[in-house]
């Protein structure tokens, strides 16, 4: 039995629920909209917007590459055109990050004064 308050897995989801669901603005599921043309929910009176359980997949495939891998969205647009946007999320949870403390001392092992030159080289490339 659902208990009170929960919808059925396979219901309607308003602007609302889903943007609680996913702990983004609803104007950001909005800007969404205009920018992957796969994510259309359907729209009733008064602009009112309904995710199907699809576009609800959707819009939680584009919040996790977004926001917990780490892609733009242009990279996530790139994903969806090139794998198609009915393709099976990883079997697999990206591992969590490590947590750093804060008194932790991180080296990150770059050496700082190669980048530089490296940087050099391809601004002189790009002038020539």
């Amino acid at each position: 039995m659902i208990a009170a308050g929960e919808k059925d897995p396979g219901a309607l989801l308003t602007i609302g629920e889903l943007s609680h669901e996913l702990g983004v603005a609803q104007h950001i599921l909005r800007y969404w909209e205009t920018r992957f043309p796969q994510l259309r929910p359907m729209q009733r009176a008064g602009n009112r917007r309904y995710y199907r359980a699809a576009d609800v997949d959707l819009a939680r495939r584009i919040h996790r590459l977004l926001n917990q891998e780490g892609y733009t969205v242009r990279g996530v647009q790139k994903v969806l055109r090139d794998k198609g946007e009915a393709a099976p999320m990883s079997a697999t949870p990206p591992a969590p990050a490590p947590r750093v403390e804060p008194n932790d001392e991180v080296q990150s092992g770059v050496d700082v004064f190669r980048l530089i030159a490296l940087r050099n080289r391809l601004t002189a490339a790009l002038d020539s």
